[in-house]
């Protein structure tokens, strides 16, 4: 039994075209669809910040070229001291630490070189799955990520926070 349409001959043409679209637009879109359910799953590494009740402060893209500074006023030298940081393999690894003077809790017996008026120290390779910060008001903590500077003592007035490297997507979810 053959099927016969019931649209005037004429209108045919414009119903096949129609149905053509929709087929092509459900395509389209249940490929992006899958697209975007992959890099949800991939996602790029992002700097994720959050203070002691778990709400996010920072988040921010990174990548293995990315340098996540942790910068601070030494309390009893009142110095700046960086602790250095870079993604790798989802944890931060710290790659130098520089500080003017030597200091207490600084690498004074350590091997150090001299460079731009600073002393800076490169420690044996060690990671960080979460890299826990006590912040102060004494010591002024702020975050550099990049060319972006993020006040963290003054956001979370003077307390703890978490720095951890998840994927995500874009920054914020």
């Amino acid at each position: 039994m053959a099927l016969r349409s019931r649209l005037p001959s004429g209108r045919r043409g414009t119903a096949l075209a129609a149905v053509a679209l929709v087929a092509v637009l459900a395509a389209t879109t249940g490929a992006a669809f899958a697209v975007g359910a992959v890099d949800t799953v991939a996602g790029g590494p992002t700097l994720v910040v959050t203070d002691e009740r778990g709400t996010e402060l920072v988040t921010a893209p990174v990548s293995d070229e990315t340098e996540i500074v942790i910068e601070y006023t030494h309390s009893v030298e009142k110095t700046t001291v960086r602790d250095v940081y870079a993604p790798r393999d989802g944890e931060l690894v710290m790659t130098r630490m520089e500080f003017s003077s030597f200091g207490a809790g600084l690498p004074s017996q350590a091997d150090v070189t001299e460079r731009d008026g600073r002393y800076v120290f490169e420690p044996p390779s060690e990671s960080y799955a979460t890299l826990h910060l006590k912040t102060g008001t004494v010591a002024d903590h702020d975050l550099i990520v990049g060319d972006e500077r993020y006040d963290i003592a003054g956001m979370t007035d003077g307390g703890a926070v978490d720095l951890t490297v998840e994927r995500r997507v874009a920054p914020g979810l």
